[in-house]
């Protein structure tokens, strides 16, 4: 499947509750009114959290971005899939209906997307662990950037072969439900949706993503390392001033996988 990744900020003079609740209760449903024109397959709102660990996990990464007020994805079967829905006169009325509506709350230039795929690295089986409201799982939403001195062949090879194996190594003592890198597809598609929308602000690489119990988090000296070693070897191959991260919680609107 191909994922459709927008990292969002709200426009101003929106709180984050009132940014929240218009995402949920009227531009999530309105998604949904399309699900057969834009052949969508799952479509989920991650909403960032009001919570001390979003400033924490920064603050121990260095010089981050400011996290965003949540991320909107949506999941095709086939890049072509999605090309064909697009193209389609169901599939253009559908497109300029969302982002009219999407221009009444989401500040648009500042919101990058990007079209994305998915590399599992720790993953339940079946693939049901979500961050609903009342429960202690969260999501963990890194989206990053590489150094300059690494070339993007080189950083993804660094993420998936080295840094992969080492939160893999660390899952168990740091309570890592589920983790997956996420990364950029640099699809012909992205120019489109871009555009359309006036992004100013750079495409990221991609975004790591884990979901973690915090009522069975205990904090060992087993979690201590790990989360010690997840940070040491992030800076080898992440450019931290032009990334972020943030906890968020999962409202899906659409599965039909």
């Amino acid at each position: 499947m191909i994922r459709l990744v927008f990292v969002l900020r709200r426009k101003p003079g929106l709180s984050l509750a009132e940014f929240h609740d218009y995402w949920k209760n009227t531009h999530g449903p309105l998604v949904a009114s399309f699900t057969d024109d834009l052949k969508i397959l799952r479509y989920v709102q991650t909403h960032t959290l009001e919570d001390p660990a979003n400033e924490a996990a920064q603050q121990a990464r260095g010089n981050m971005e400011p996290h965003y007020d949540g991320v909107a994805e949506l999941w095709w079967s086939t890049e072509a899939e999605l090309e064909a829905a697009m193209a389609s006169e169901a599939g253009q009325a559908a497109g300029a209906a969302l982002l009219e509506d999407e221009a009444k709350f989401i500040d648009l230039p500042q919101s990058p997307l990007w079209m994305a795929y998915e590399y599992p690295q720790i993953n339940p089986c079946p693939e049901n662990i979500v961050a609903k409201e009342k429960s202690n799982v969260v999501r963990v939403f890194f989206p990053l950037r590489h150094q300059s001195h690494l070339s993007e062949e080189a950083a993804r090879h660094y993420w998936l072969t080295q840094h992969g194996p080492i939160v893999r190594s660390h899952g168990e003592a740091a309570g890592t439900l589920c983790y997956r890198q996420v990364h950029r597809a640099n699809s012909a598609i992205d120019a489109g949706i871009q555009s359309a929308r006036g992004t100013q602000v750079e495409s990221y690489l991609g975004h790591a993503e884990a979901w973690v119990d915090r009522g069975r988090a205990v904090p060992t000296e087993e979690a201590r390392r790990a989360n010690q070693a997840f940070i040491e070897d992030e800076h080898n191959f992440i450019d931290m001033q032009r990334s972020t991260i943030w906890f968020g919680k999962e409202h899906t609107i659409i599965d039909r996988r």
